[in-house]
């Protein structure tokens, strides 16, 4: 069964995240997700499009999806709300949980990663929250 809310998602082996333009136009991306507390956390390498995008408009949408981030007929995405961190210490605690939850295949594509970029990549958290109640401000 899919999950229907941001936090269930956080039990999903993939999300699709969409993130917006400045146009309104959604670019989705399949990511590994980790609940964690009252959110769900995600990581990208610094400097991509989806983070930029996230620092315009916090407005995002989550579905569970495949690993090529294919989402079912049946599955709607869930109107959500994100934010990204650089700081060193989240960005470390997040790499673990995301490792725990991922084991083996979380070392082997950070390892393929490292060959392939020549190095570590510089990375940021995204959190991500159930949508404010309609008639609420977004907040970036």
């Amino acid at each position: 069964m899919a999950a229907t809310t941001t936090l269930a998602l956080g039990a999903s082996d993939f999300i699709q995240l969409t993130t917006f333009r400045r146009t309104g136009e959604g670019v989705p991306t399949p990511v590994w997700v980790v609940p964690d507390g009252d959110a769900l956390a995600v990581f990208t390498p610094a400097g991509t499009g989806k983070l930029k995008r996230i620092r315009h408009t916090p407005r995002v949408t989550v579905a569970e999806c495949s690993r090529r981030g294919r989402v079912d007929d049946d599955v709607v995405p869930v109107e959500a709300h994100a934010t990204a961190t650089a700081d060193p210490a989240e960005v470390e605690r997040v790499t673990r949980l995301l490792a725990g939850k991922y084991g083996l295949q979380f070392k082997i594509v950070m390892l393929a990663e490292r060959v392939f970029a020549r190095g570590e990549r510089r990375r940021e958290v995204i959190h991500i929250r159930p949508a404010p109640p309609a008639g609420e401000a977004d907040e970036g």
